[in-house]
C-alpha cells in the first residue's frame, strides 16, 4: 500500500502538534481525514496543506462520541483504507487537588483515555480485516508521573498507556503497530508559553531549545511509521536534549 492509495486519521488535529502531524503526512502522499471538536478551526489548515498540493478532509468530531469516531473513521477508510491512526487529544489541565471537580476529573479521563480507547477500538475493527495498520497514541510526561496539580490529566494519561500496551500486546502479532510516543517536555505552543512567564517570568522564554516544535513531534510519529516490522517501538521517549528528566 502506498500513501496515494491509504489515509491517516488525526484525531485531536489541534492548531500545533494536530495540525503538524496532518502537514507532515500530506507532504508524504497521504490523504488526511483530520478531526477536531470545532472543524470551523480546520480551515487555515486546509488551506495551507491545500495549497502545498496534499489532500484533506477537515470534519467536526467528539472524540468522546462512540458513533462520531466510528463514522470519522468509516469515512476515512471508505475514501482509502485507513492506514494510520494517531489519537492526539489533548486535556491537558491544572488544578489544586482540593479545586479538582468531580466534572473536571470525568471530562479529562473522557478526552484523554475513553477517547483514545475508541480511537484504537474502531481503527482496529477496520485494519485487522486487512492484517495491517498503525494505530498511535500521543503521551505526556504524564503518562509516567504525576505531577502536583495533575491528578486527573496524569490519571487520564496512565489510563491511555494502559490501553496502549495491552492493544499492542493483542494486535502486534497480528501485523498492527500500536506505539506510545510520550512528549516528555513543554512544547512550543502559546498556551505553554503562557504559563511558563506565569510561573518563572520572560527569561524561562529566552532558550527556545527547551520547548520541542510540533514539527519536531509530527517527524517523531513519522520514523514510528517507517519502521519495519522486525524491529517495531511500542513506547518512544522525546524531549529536548536539554530538559532535565
Amino acid at each position: 500500500m502506498t500513501p496515494r492509495n491509504a489515509t491517516v486519521a488525526v484525531i485531536g488535529a489541534g492548531d500545533y502538534i494536530g495540525a503538524e502531524i496532518a502537514k507532515k503526512f500530506a507532504a508524504e502522499g497521504f490523504t488526511v481525514f483530520a478531526g477536531r471538536r470545532d472543524g470551523a478551526k480546520l480551515e487555515p489548515l486546509v488551506r495551507e496543506i491545500e495549497a502545498a498540493g496534499g489532500r484533506i478532509v477537515a470534519r467536526t468530531l467528539d472524540a468522546r462520541k462512540e458513533d462520531e469516531v466510528a463514522a470519522f473513521l468509516d469515512a476515512a477508510d471508505a475514501h482509502a483504507p485507513l492506514e494510520v491512526t494517531i489519537f492526539n487529544v489533548g486535556a491537558n489541565v491544572n488544578f489544586p487537588i482540593l479545586e479538582t471537580t468531580d466534572r473536571v476529573f470525568r471530562k479529562v479521563w473522557e478526552m484523554a483515555c475513553w477517547a483514545g480507547f475508541l480511537a484504537g477500538r474502531e481503527s482496529a475493527r477496520l485494519m485487522l480485516p486487512r492484517g495491517r495498520g498503525n494505530i498511535f497514541f500521543t503521551g505526556a510526561t504524564a503518562s509516567l508521573r504525576g505531577g502536583s496539580g495533575f491528578a486527573a490529566f496524569a490519571s487520564a494519561k496512565f489510563g491511555l498507556r494502559a490501553v496502549a500496551q495491552s492493544m499492542a500486546r493483542e494486535l502486534m502479532p497480528q501485523n498492527i503497530h500500536v506505539a506510545h510516543l510520550i512528549i516528555d517536555s513543554g512544547v512550543d505552543t502559546a498556551w505553554v508559553r503562557e504559563r511558563r512567564e506565569q510561573l518563572w517570568g520572560k527569561d524561562a522564554l529566552d532558550n527556545p531549545d527547551l520547548l520541542m516544535p510540533p514539527a519536531s513531534v509530527a517527524g517523531a510519529y513519522w520514523q514510528l511509521y517507517q519502521q519495519p516490522k522486525s524491529a517495531w517501538t511500542f513506547e518512544m521517549e522525546i524531549r529536548p536534549f536539554g530538559e532535565k528528566w
